[in-house]
C-alpha cells in the first residue's frame, strides 16, 4: 500500500479490524518511510453477471429501485423497500461467491417481494419471469392462493409437539 503522505511504495500494518458486520476490514497502516499513519478500508465486492455476460457490481440502489417500481400505487413504505434490499444482499452475500448470476438475484429478490406484497410480487414475477400469456398469470396467482391457504391452515392449526408415545408435550 502506497503511502498517502511520502508515496512510499510500503506500508506496514499496525492494527485491523472488522466493521459492517465482517463486510469491511478497517487496517491501521504506518509508513516505515516518513513515520505517519493512515488508515486504509478494504470490501470484498460482489460482481452479477448478467445473461449478456457482462459484470458489473452488485448495487442495493438497483435492487430498491426494482422492487420500488413493482411497489408503485401500494402501500408499501420505503423502509419496507431497503429492508427488503438488505435480505437480498444478505442472500447473496451469504452463498461467499463473488460473481452471482442475475437470475439469482432476481429469485433473491422474489421470495421476500412474496411476503412483502402480492400484487408487487405478481408486477416484478411478470417482468422477471417474462410472462407471455394470461395462463402465466392464473398459475402464478393459484399458486399464491396455494401458499395463502396452506400459511392460513398453518396458523388455525398448529403443530404441537408430542412425545415418543403420541402424547403432547407440555411446554
Amino acid at each position: 500500500m502506497r503511502c498517502p503522505y511520502c508515496r512510499h511504495a510500503d506500508s506496514r500494518v499496525v492494527d485491523s479490524r472488522e466493521a459492517d458486520d465482517g463486510q469491511l476490514i478497517r487496517r491501521r497502516r504506518s509508513c516505515p518511510e516518513c513515520g505517519k499513519r493512515f488508515t486504509t478500508v478494504e470490501e470484498a465486492v460482489l460482481a452479477v453477471v448478467k445473461r449478456s455476460g457482462v459484470t458489473e457490481p452488485f448495487s442495493r440502489t438497483k435492487i430498491m429501485s426494482g422492487v420500488r417500481k413493482a411497489c408503485q400505487g401500494r402501500p408499501v413504505d420505503e423502509d419496507a423497500i431497503a429492508l427488503l434490499a438488505q435480505k437480498v444482499e444478505e442472500t447473496i452475500r451469504a452463498k461467499g461467491a463473488a460473481e452471482v448470476p442475475s437470475h439469482e438475484v432476481g429469485l433473491a429478490i422474489l421470495i421476500p417481494l412474496r411476503e412483502l406484497d402480492q400484487v408487487a410480487y405478481l408486477r416484478f414475477a411478470s417482468v422477471y419471469k417474462s410472462f407471455d400469456s394470461l395462463d402465466e398469470f392464473e398459475k402464478e396467482i393459484a399458486a399464491l392462493r396455494e401458499a395463502s391457504i396452506a400459511g392460513e391452515a398453518a396458523a388455525r392449526h398448529p403443530v404441537v409437539p408430542r412425545s415418543a408415545g403420541g402424547r403432547p408435550q407440555k411446554i
